[in-house]
This record gives structure tokens, C-alpha cells and sequence, in this order.
């Protein structure tokens, strides 16, 4: 187990707003906060690698702690990257400028049974590594995001060899090869529950899942291939910080897309739902209602384009139609690369401007 001793928390909004306590103000954070809209992420990748940054914990470290340094964030997120998990089961995976990820020898039926299930995490150390050097060099500031992708997102990955339109070749293994497609969303459940425990024990405050394809799905396959993973990876980690026999963190789960089956999304052991900008507040409320959830979103993020005022006044909505209970502010989806560094500054500036 490794050892504590982290700096006492100073800021723990949002840890009060996931478990349903009031906090002094509105937490907010930013998905992909750590990286590619800051200038000062983009000076450093000139030096080095996407993957030497998520593989070397030093360097996850200085960029995880880049957006606390520039704003009042309620959150750091460490840095690193969903895929990583499909490299700690052997496949190669490349950041290509201007492309995005491409795994260049993709998953297939026939070389399924090359996956290197055993080991996988501990070839992952270096991101528990990075948390537990990125939580003392926080000083107790915010609290430190952990996160993983959800098993359908990497399987659409793994499959598709990298960003698709249509997950049409994920897809057709739900519907040609559902057994094959159930025993790889077990392999890659275990391997999650495995790894965000990790991330706990190395010192993660909070862990979020994301599913970030399951737009791609219906209700009927998103029922049949994600929800019970989803619901195994929940108690999974519960019982996994049990046996640790440390403090419980926040579960956030982030179903982009998957507005079909909300309330079924209730009922899996999150403590947050991520909610995409796509949603209206209020029939989110509604869904909610009595649930015991928190929710996270869900500003559209090219609201960050707007005039100033304009922003002001679509976050100031946005916070009047969710309401103030049980609320962790956040964008939709992820902050994209383009996005003007003084509007983010006015979107923290007006939610923490609101009072409780």
C-alpha cells in the first residue's frame, strides 16, 4: 500500500457536492482542462511526446498542474489518457497531430487472444506514480481527479483503430459476435476496477469513468453491453478500496450521448452523473429527482466562443435551471483546442461570483 501523508485539503467543493453536502460555493472544473487550449501545454509538447508525458510521472505532474496554476479551479485532473489501458494490453497506440489516436494493428476476432490481460496495471504504475507526486505538489490546494475509459468506449477504440463517425466495426461485433463482445467488456471491466483502485490507493480524490461513446448505441445495446459493466466497475472499486482499508472516493460516471437510459444510469453506484451539453436541465432534474445523484455538466463548450456577456449569461442559466443542490459545474464534453483562454477565465470567475 502506499504510504499517505498527502498535504490536508484546503478546497473540497466538490468532494462536498458529489456526496450531497452544500459547499461554500459552486464547484467547477473543466473536462480536458489539463492540455492542448493552454499555450503553455502547447510550448511543452514541442519538447515532448503526448505518450512521454502521460508515461513519465514528472511530466504528468507539470501539466496536471498547469490549468491550477492559470485559474481558481476547484479540481485538478491528472494527465493522461483513456488509452492507455489498450497499450497496457500490448496494442500499439499512436497520437497523430492533427488526427488523434490511431492504433494501427486494431483488435480483430482472430488476434482477440494476443490481449496481455496479465500485468496490464502494473505496466500502468506510472499513473498511480503521477497522482501520488501531482497530490503533495497540489499542497492540499484542490482535490485530484483519477479516470478511465468506460469498457464500450476503449472496445470502439480497440476495434475501429482509432475516432470513427459510426463505431460501425464496433458495432458489428455486438451484433455478429455478442459472446466475444461480453468476454472482452468482462476482460476490460476487471482490468478498470483494477486500475482506478490503483489510481485510489496512490491518492486520487475523486475517479471519473468515461463513456464517451455511447451516443453510438440505443437503450436495447446499451442495456445488453454497457450497463451491467458499468454497474460491475461501481462495486467493483467500492470493494476494491474496502479491502485497501481506505476512505471511499466520489464515483462520477460521464455516458456521453446515453440521455435514453439516465435514470437506469442512477442506479449503478455513481455518486455524479456527467451530463452532455446536449440535455436540458430541467428534464434532467426531473429524472433525477429522488435519485441520491449528483449531477456534473453541462455547458455547451462552444459556448466558450461567445461574447463575454453572452457567456456570463448562458452560465448563469444554465446554474438557474439545474439548481444549486447537488451540483458540480463543468462543460458538456471537453474543452476544445481553440478555446480562448479569457473565457474560461469568465466562466470560473461567474460561478464562483454566485451566491449560495
Amino acid at each position: 500500500m502506499v504510504s499517505q501523508n498527502f498535504p490536508v485539503l484546503k478546497n473540497d467543493r466538490i468532494l462536498k457536492a458529489a456526496k450531497g453536502e452544500k459547499p461554500d460555493k459552486l464547484p467547477i472544473w473543466i473536462m480536458r482542462q489539463a492540455g492542448r487550449y493552454l499555450p503553455e501545454f502547447m510550448e511543452f509538447r514541442k519538447k515532448h511526446s503526448f505518450f512521454e508525458i502521460c508515461q513519465t510521472p514528472e511530466l504528468a505532474c507539470e501539466v496536471s498542474l498547469m490549468p491550477i496554476k492559470r485559474y481558481d479551479l476547484d479540481a485538478a485532473i491528472i494527465f493522461s489518457d483513456i488509452l492507455v489501458i489498450p497499450q497496457a494490453l500490448g496494442m500499439t497506440v499512436e497520437m497523430k497531430t492533427g488526427v488523434g489516436p490511431v492504433l494501427p494493428e486494431p483488435l480483430t476476432v482472430d488476434n482477440y487472444k494476443n490481449l496481455k490481460k496479465e500485468g496490464a496495471v502494473s505496466r500502468l504504475k506510472y499513473v498511480g506514480e503521477a497522482i501520488t507526486l501531482t497530490r503533495h505538489r497540489l499542497e492540499g490546494k484542490v482535490p485530484l481527479f483519477g479516470f478511465s475509459g468506460a469498457p464500450w468506449t476503449l472496445m470502439g477504440y480497440m476495434i475501429e483503430g482509432g475516432g470513427s463517425k459510426t463505431l460501425s466495426k464496433a458495432k458489428k461485433w455486438l451484433y455478429q459476435h455478442p459472446e466475444l463482445s461480453h468476454q472482452l467488456l468482462q476482460l476490460l471491466t476487471e482490468v478498470i476496477i483494477e486500475y482506478l483502485v490503483m489510481q485510489i490507493e496512490h491518492g486520487a480524490q475523486i475517479v471519473q469513468v468515461f463513456d464517451s461513446s455511447a451516443e453510438y448505441l440505443n437503450k436495447h445495446l446499451y442495456t445488453k453491453f454497457c450497463l451491467p459493466y458499468l454497474k460491475k466497475i461501481a462495486t467493483g472499486i467500492r470493494e476494491g478500496v474496502k479491502g485497501l482499508k481506505i476512505e471511499q472516493v466520489p464515483l462520477v460516471l460521464f455516458a456521453k450521448g446515453a440521455h435514453f437510459c439516465l435514470d437506469e444510469q442512477a442506479t449503478l453506484g455513481y455518486d455524479v452523473l456527467g451530463i452532455d451539453w446536449t440535455m436540458k436541465p430541467e428534464s434532467v432534474r426531473t429524472t433525477l429527482k429522488d435519485k441520491n445523484v449528483s449531477v456534473q455538466g453541462n455547458l455547451d463548450p462552444c459556448a466558450l466562443y461567445a461574447p463575454k456577456e453572452e457567456l456570463k449569461k448562458l452560465v448563469i442559466d444554465m446554474v438557474k435551471n439545474f439548481g444549486t443542490d447537488r451540483y458540480i459545474v463543468n462543460l458538456g464534453h471537453g474543452i476544445y483546442p481553440d478555446a480562448p483562454v479569457e473565457s474560461v477565465q469568465t466562466f470560473i470567475d461567474t460561478i464562483h461570483s454566485i451566491d449560495l
